[in-house]
């Protein structure tokens, strides 16, 4: 994107700091999230989970529950509206809401089994939790495991390619001076956002009027059309503010029993998950483990790459975990395999999480790095840059832009790379060993079809429409300055429309596309409008609006790897005695194209950052084996990064030009997390001398790694963590 000059305009005006737009409305609380905008005649939905892990519903016994004050009505298996179950939707669903209320199957533990509703959410949550709910249990599975016997190879999705190879793996291993082969683990892991996931339905002038907690209004839209075997045009959605989503907000179950609701008793209901109903209802990150077999030549390039990675799925949908795709386009190699399996159990169906695929993916595949390179007596980023490829290791497209040596380089610069001790468990300070560690960052920056509309009206100021989604992110201040910059105006004179699916059209606020997205087919408008203005002549009260829809250009691009780049540094002390590890400095550099908005970039990538922190150190959610239930399954029981567990975070970025590119904007909503918690994991590794392949790192597991590598060199045995 070009950056116009002039003594009357302003200069620079995407790339400049600005608050968000919504702030002070937020701040102060004027702005009305999903379960806050009042509706006349209100009533209140509270769902109903099972209690067991596998079986059938014999009864639902509501009739005491109908005589309790307040309650409406109880929807159930037996009495709920049938829905569309056939229908193909706009994205593969990853949440558990086409057979709600449909069958008396239960498939996991948490799965909705009946909505109740009454006047108020005291009385609804009341009768919910009278509610007797009988059931004929079968024996389930929920452990998850590596050596799994009914592992499978998932099918191709337009999101995840199962398989790739190229080249004899077994023949280049062998021919390899050195070799890894190890095994990397991580956990289950939840997204609760800050705002709670809820929903309000109505029925209003023949439209299905809908006020809910989501990433994309257009998605959903369509998606309860389908489901409802409704006209697209009855169906309004609204989301003008989102409390953060991260991957977990879309189709959900309390969204649909919200509908049901309102269809059947023709009043506005609204329906608001709890905390501990997110652990089941809303999706998470499935535990992975992760084999990684790299061999590299004397000079430490690769000649063989193979990556299997192992993930769970549910019996009511198949989601992959996409963590081998990472090494598709970091690392290239004579023989290269990438590869997804996945174990089917009775669980609540994964989802997408703050960089899918990637996170999980680079802690095995960037540990696996840090190992080559010990083994190979070369520093960790030289390792890196020996094997960086010149087009996509799988795809042989070339690169739209990498610079991700420039981020090593500055990195490097600014963390003081030069003057580390590569050996490992020398530094000290008193109880405390030192240790510093680095890994590499990707993350895709794709695009989709968008439209908008841009309103010069009469008064001097802009009016942007664009069914964006802000969850958070700061996406009206990046649209209203996208928008300025076109029209060469101040960006006070911009208003931003964002939430709605009756604004057309758009992208979701995921993958790492919104910004790019929304962001060409706003400036697509504002560029028309501003060469239309220039002809002269007056503004009429009705204003003049030029559209725009990407639909076309968006297929005509290049066939070529779009991603965003970056290098994470940590530096972690080890306490000895307790095994506690603190991380005491967290450095990203990033190139990510064009920074619309510096402020709120920093402020997405340090977020990621801390979620990398807490993914290497603290989270982990557990399932008891014999109920098939969370253990925890709250704020206070799953453990994450608080305030006192952070650090000073710097995240910056390096210019990152883009030849040819029509809008120069990268995603960086993702990036921020991916390579966390390898960095930290080598640090420790370099503080102490022994590996972690387990997340978290605990203190626990610290000490026992720690007394097993005094027993293993007692005995003169290997180390292992």
């Amino acid at each position: 994107m070009t950056t116009t000059t002039s003594a009357a305009n302003p200069t620079g005006v995407v790339g400049s700091a600005h608050t968000r737009l919504e702030g002070r409305a937020k701040v102060t609380g004027a702005a009305r999230y999903s379960g806050e905008v009042p509706f006349p005649e209100l009533a209140h939905g509270w769902l109903v989970l099972s209690t067991v892990a596998r079986g059938r519903i014999r009864s639902v016994e509501d009739g005491p529950v109908l005589e309790m004050p307040g309650v409406l009505t109880v929807l159930h298996h037996g009495n709920a509206p049938r829905l569309h179950l056939d229908y193909i939707g706009m994205l593969d669903r990853p949440n558990p809401v086409i057979g709600l209320f449909q069958h008396d199957r239960v498939p996991f533990a948490g799965w909705p089994v009946a909505l109740v509703v009454a006047e108020t959410s005291e009385q609804a949550r009341e009768a919910a939790e009278a509610l007797v709910v009988r059931y004929e249990t079968e024996p389930h599975d929920v452990e998850f495991r590596a050596g799994h016997p009914d592992a499978y190879t998932p099918r191709d999705s337009p999101l995840v390619v199962a398989e790739t190879a190229k080249g004899d793996l077994e023949a280049r291993l062998g021919a390899s001076a050195v070799v890894v082969d190890e095994e990397y683990t991580t956990p289950e892991e939840h997204h609760n956002a800050m705002e709670p996931h809820a929903a309000t339905a109505r029925w209003e002038g023949g439209r299905l009027d809908v006020i809910d907690s989501n990433q994309g209004s257009t998605w959903v839209a369509g998606e309860l059309a389908q489901l409802f075997s409704l006209d697209p045009a009855s169906v309004r959605i609204r989301a003008e503010h989102v409390g953060g989503a991260f991957g977990s907000k879309g189709l959900a179950p309390h969204l649909v029993a919200a509908v049901m609701a309102t269809t059947v008793l023709r009043r506005p209901v609204r329906t608001v998950l709890t905390r501990r109903q997110m652990f089941s209802l809303v999706g998470y990150r499935s535990p992975t483990a992760q084999r990684i077999r790299i061999g590299a030549d004397a000079d430490g390039r690769f000649l063989a790459f193979d990556h299997l990675a192992r993930s769970v799925t549910s019996t009511v949908h198949e989601f992959v975990e996409s963590s081998a795709v990472l090494g598709r386009v970091m690392y290239d190699a004579d023989a290269h395999h990438t590869g997804h399996r996945l174990v089917r159990l009775d669980v609540p169906t994964p989802t997408w999480m703050r960089a899918p695929g990637e996170a999980p993916g680079s802690f095995a595949l960037e540990s696996a790095l840090d190992e080559l390179a010990e083994k190979s007596g070369l520093d960790p980023i030289e390792l890196r840059l020996r094997n960086e490829p010149e087009l996509g290791p799988v795809s042989g497209l070339p690169f739209s832009s990498r610079n991700l040596a420039a981020c090593f380089e500055e990195g490097a610069r600014r963390f003081g790379w030069a003057g580390r001790d590569p050996r490992p468990g020398v530094r000290r300070e008193g109880r405390r060993l030192i240790g510093t560690g680095t890994a590499a960052a990707t993350y895709p920056s794709g695009v989709g079809p968008s439209t908008a509309a841009v309103t010069a009206e009469p008064d001097g100021s802009f009016t942007v429409r664009i069914n964006a989604a802000d969850v958070g992110t700061g996406a009206r201040t990046a649209m209203a300055l996208v928008a300025a910059e076109a029209l060469e105006v101040r960006p006070d004179r911009v208003r931003v429309r964002v939430g709605d699916s009756d604004l057309g059209p758009a992208m979701i606020a995921g993958g790492s596309m919104g910004t790019r997205s929304w962001g060409w087919a706003v400036a697509v408008a504002a560029n028309e409008l501003r060469e239309r203005l220039a002809l002269g002549g007056s503004v009429p009260p009705e204003g003049v609006t030029t559209r725009s829809d990407t639909t076309e250009a968006v297929g005509a691009l290049a066939a070529k790897e779009r991603h965003s780049f970056g290098a994470q540094f940590a530096e972690v002390a080890v306490d000895t005695d307790t095994g506690e590890v603190r991380v005491r400095r967290l450095l990203g550099i990033f190139a990510a194209g064009t920074i619309v908005n510096p402020l709120t970039a920093r402020n997405q990538l340090v977020g990621g950052m801390t979620w990398g922190l807490s993914m290497a150190l603290h989270e982990e959610a557990l399932r008891d084996r014999a109920t098939g239930r969370h253990v925890g399954a709250d704020l206070a029981g799953y453990h994450y990064a608080t305030n006192a567990d952070v650090p000073r975070i710097e995240a910056d970025w390096v210019d990152d030009p883009i030849p040819g590119d029509p809008i120069g904007i990268k995603g960086i909503g993702e990036i921020g997390i991916v390579g966390v918690a390898a960095a930290i994991a080598n640090a420790v590794w370099h503080a102490t001398g022994v590996r972690h392949r387990e997340l978290p790192i605990r203190p626990d597991r610290v000490l026992r790694a720690a007394r097993e590598a005094r027993d293993g060199a007692v005995e003169g045995g290997a180390p292992r963590a």
